[in-house]
């Protein structure tokens, strides 16, 4: 059985969202981040990084990086169907995935994790007042070039989907108004519609 190391409201959950997607069992384990639990010796032995997430597989084999744990539930639950078999389609979604790890996750992480990129007090407040901004102009992105349907591949559901779905949960809290987006609400509507949702909020995960 897989075993998902995760945080409530992380992009942990993405992976959740997809193991669910392809009905595959697996043991959530929750790694407090109020606590600190992630910088302890017990998990930095399962992810140096000592970020979430990271899975566990039957042989005791540790992956993680998001994009690299979404394309792994793929491919080892092909008839789930959440790669597109188009390699125009594949290369869209994986796009989109790029972005939304390179850029949205890392204006989001300005608000609470400032240390990664300066040391000084006022680096911090100068990061976190530029949140709202920043995000707005990411959901401003993905509202004109990302989502290009109810998912981010028009009617089909793709990894690209639960990334996105993670991700656009932090906009209000980063002081941006998700009802000025018309298709980013839509798209969180099919989501939170969608059984594997259900499922991982059932756990406790968002």
């Amino acid at each position: 059985m897989l075993t998902l190391y995760y945080t409530p409201g992380t992009i942990s959950v993405a992976v959740a969202i997809a193991i669910e997607e392809a009905a595959l069992p697996y043991q959530p384990v929750r790694v407090d981040f109020a606590t600190a639990e992630q910088t302890k010796p017990e998990y930095l032995a399962i992810n140096p990084k000592g970020r979430v997430p990271a899975l566990r597989l039957e042989d005791d084999t540790i992956l993680t990086e998001t994009g690299a744990l979404l394309d792994y539930v793929a491919a080892i639950a092909p008839k789930a169907g959440m790669v597109p078999t188009d390699p125009t389609a594949a290369a869209q979604m994986r796009s989109a995935m790029y972005y939304l790890a390179s850029t949205m996750h890392v204006a989001h992480a300005h608000k609470m994790r400032g240390s990664r990129w300066a040391k000084q007090q006022s680096s911090f407040e100068d990061m976190t007042a530029q949140v709202p901004e920043t995000m707005a102009a990411c959901a401003d992105f993905v509202e004109s070039d990302i989502l290009r349907g109810p998912y981010v591949l028009g009617d089909d559901f793709s990894l690209a989907d639960p990334y996105l779905f993670v991700v656009c949960n932090w906009l209000e809290g980063d002081g941006v108004d998700t009802a000025a987006y018309p298709k980013i609400t839509t798209f969180m509507q099919q989501m939170t519609a969608r059984a594997s949702v259900a499922a991982v909020k059932d756990k406790g995960m968002l």
